[in-house]
């Protein structure tokens, strides 16, 4: 069985990739504000967790090594999350990595 591999359309940077979908223009200009808005926000939420693991790294006088031994990841990865990198991390593992050290998240919606 042979697998179609072959590109048929790009979407060029900036379009809306709901209208090429067949979404209606109003529709479409409508779902693609819903998105811009839900990656700002998680950008957004991303950024501040980085923020509490850089401020607790920059407290404690740790080197990025000892941090990464603490958190149990790389060195490179406490370098990311000191950058805010943040698409190189979920949520998930921002939470986690503050529970490691103590620093409970808790969510407040509104």
């Amino acid at each position: 069985m042979k697998i179609d591999t072959e590109i048929r359309h790009v979407t060029k940077p900036g379009a809306n990739l709901f209208l090429e979908l067949g979404f209606s223009a109003e529709e479409a200009k409508r779902l693609q504000a819903a998105s811009r808005k839900q990656i700002n926000d998680t950008r957004l939420l991303k950024e501040q967790l980085m923020s509490e693991l850089a401020e607790w790294i920059e407290q404690h006088h740790l080197k990025q090594a000892q941090a990464a031994e603490i958190l149990m990841v790389s060195r490179p990865r406490v370098s990311d999350v000191v950058n805010k990198k943040t698409a190189k991390f979920t949520i998930d593992t921002l939470v986690e990595m503050l529970s490691r050290v103590g620093k409970p998240v808790r969510l407040a919606i509104g």
